[in-house]
């Protein structure tokens, strides 16, 4: 590790991120496995799918992304909108 990295605070090294990432993947990754083991019951027919809910959570999250998005184009300002 370099000089430049010890300045660093831990959760900003690369590295770190690096790891927090695959961390994270294998978590996700495990969630969806272990309805392999846990009966999930569907209430709709669709929702006790093998990995609906990490599908329905990931559509669902960018669905928010993208109306946030929209809704920043629809309600910005011009810069000088609060000028004299």
């Amino acid at each position: 590790m370099s000089e430049r990295d010890d300045s660093l605070h831990w959760l900003v090294r690369p590295g770190t991120i690096r790891k927090l990432w695959w961390a994270f993947a294998a978590v996700l990754a495990l969630t969806v496995l272990a309805q392999v083991v846990v009966y999930v019951k569907g209430y709709f027919g669709i929702d006790d799918w093998f990995g609906f809910g990490a599908f329905y959570g990931f559509i669902s999250c960018l669905t928010m992304v993208l109306v946030a998005k929209l809704l920043g184009l629809v309600l910005k300002r011009p810069q000088d909108y609060y000028a004299d």
